[in-house]
């Protein structure tokens, strides 16, 4: 396999770092399950990154080319995305309307619970960077400047789809550290109720809005 040079490598980490410091729907997910605690805050953010990988890899075999190619599958994949992050949005909301008024469980903690409860998470961070489109037209765009000439080119898009993801998570434990140390210094009903419903409707309005633009674009 053809090295990178060092000065390529830096550059798309600087590029990389850029985009991962952009707030969009990956960062509003995780902080959303990071004002409940630190460990469905990593979870999240472990499947935005993994989502982020995935379309590296989509990029190296070549099938993200697809999404340049036609606007129809861009188109409803955009849809697809949005709808889902809406659903988030919304799912979450009703769920915290359901929940504010019922007893606390006095029992010991369920260890399958527990792993159920991170599932969750992990599985909406992975489908939502998954079904954003951008993200791989994003990595379609940047990274054939960057695969050395006569380099194996799915190897070379997972090594720098690995550096876009150790950048991403950097970004993102810090988010949640601050986020998760915030709400435990917060810690009063009130405002973890009105923090939830906050995050919940941005993300609504997020998937709304991205709904919106597909059709506006397909005009």
């Amino acid at each position: 396999m053809v090295p990178m040079a060092p000065a390529s490598l830096l550059a798309f980490a600087g590029l990389s770092a850029v985009l991962a410091l952009t707030p969009g729907p990956d960062t509003f997910l995780v902080l959303r399950h990071s004002l409940a605690n630190a460990r469905t805050g990593y979870a999240a953010a472990l499947g935005c990154i993994l989502g982020t990988v995935l379309w590296s890899a989509l990029v190296g075999l070549g099938v993200a080319a697809l999404l340049q190619q036609s606007a129809e599958i861009y188109h409803w994949l955009k849809v697809a995305g949005g709808l889902y992050l809406f659903y988030l949005g919304a799912s979450t909301f009703l769920k915290g309307r359901r929940t504010a008024g019922a007893a606390p469980g006095t029992g010991a903690p369920d260890r399958k619970a527990a792993a159920s409860g991170l599932r969750g998470p992990f599985a909406a961070g992975t489908l939502s960077s998954s079904l954003n489109p951008k993200v791989g037209l994003f990595f379609l765009a940047l990274m054939p400047q960057f695969i050395p000439a006569g380099s194996n080119t799915l190897l070379s898009a997972l090594g720098l789809g690995a550096i876009f993801g150790a950048i991403g998570m950097a970004y993102f434990v810090v988010l949640v550290t601050v986020a998760s140390k915030a709400m435990a210094w917060l810690k009063r009903p009130a405002v973890n109720e009105w923090l939830e419903r906050v995050s919940s409707g941005i993300l609504a309005a997020l998937g709304l809005g991205v709904v919106a633009s597909a059709f506006a674009e397909s005009r």
